[in-house]
């Protein structure tokens, strides 16, 4: 099936950062895309509650 990744897919993509980056360079990488996932999960779920509030409002 397409748009399933797996084990491999997962090992084959870390080690291209790996040699792209460095091993020092992937624990800050990983920080900044985990506080990137978290904005954007907050940000989701204001967008919803204000939705929410106006759909409650009419």
């Amino acid at each position: 099936m397409l748009g399933r990744i797996g084990i491999g897919e997962l090992v084959i993509i870390l080690l291209i950062a790996l040699l792209i980056f460095g091993a020092a360079r992937l624990p800050e990488i990983g920080r900044a895309l985990g506080r990137a996932v978290k904005e954007f999960k907050k940000g989701a779920s204001d967008i919803e509650g204000q939705l929410d509030d106006k759909k409650e409002k009419k």
